[in-house]
């Protein structure tokens, strides 16, 4: 009884997560690749779900996003979303969760270890989505030099993000009891 309650209640966590993200991704300025809250609630859910739960709640929000549900920026959705340019960064927070769930085992749950294990999949978010990027790009439209794609793609979005990883820590010490 006592695992099936905790089953529960982790399947409510990762549907709460993944709307989360959802109405964080709807929460966005247009530009090449949208600026969105939705990286916030990617960090958020790692805070209080740990790697696990959270790669399950990215994995989710992705499934929903590919059959068509409007969970991406814009209110869109579908597997043309996720294999056109920007999609990459989307498919980067698949890449990124692990990275940070590794580094958790690796060195625990503490704020700095947490710290340093989001940053480590950010990187890997947006390497993974410019590779994508300038890959679509290339095959789209033209080649693309890392360093253009860097600048329209990754510079712009370092501060902000920097910023919605430290929102996301400082909310999740505020929720952390709530969550067990």
């Amino acid at each position: 009884m006592v695992n099936a309650g905790r089953k529960t209640r982790d399947m409510t966590y990762i549907a709460l997560c993944a709307v989360l993200m959802a109405v964080c991704a709807w929460l966005s300025v247009p530009a090449a690749v949208p600026f969105t809250m939705q990286t916030f609630a990617v960090f958020l859910t790692f805070a209080l779900l740990g790697g696990r739960r959270g790669s399950i709640t990215v994995l989710v929000y992705l499934l929903m996003g590919a059959v068509g549900l409007p969970v991406f920026s814009n209110f869109t959705g579908g597997l043309g979303v996720l294999l056109n340019v920007t999609g990459g960064y989307l498919l980067g927070f698949l890449i990124g969760m692990p990275v940070m769930w590794l580094l958790e085992r690796l060195l625990g749950k503490a704020l700095c270890a947490k710290t340093i294990s989001m940053l480590a999949g950010l990187l890997a978010c947006y390497a993974f989505g410019t590779a994508w990027f300038m890959a679509v790009y290339a095959r789209t439209t033209a080649e693309i030099g890392l360093g253009a794609a860097l600048i329209l793609c990754v510079v712009p979005y370092i501060l902000p993000d920097l910023i919605k990883l430290s929102l996301a820590l400082l909310l999740s010490r505020r929720l952390a009891g709530l969550i067990k």
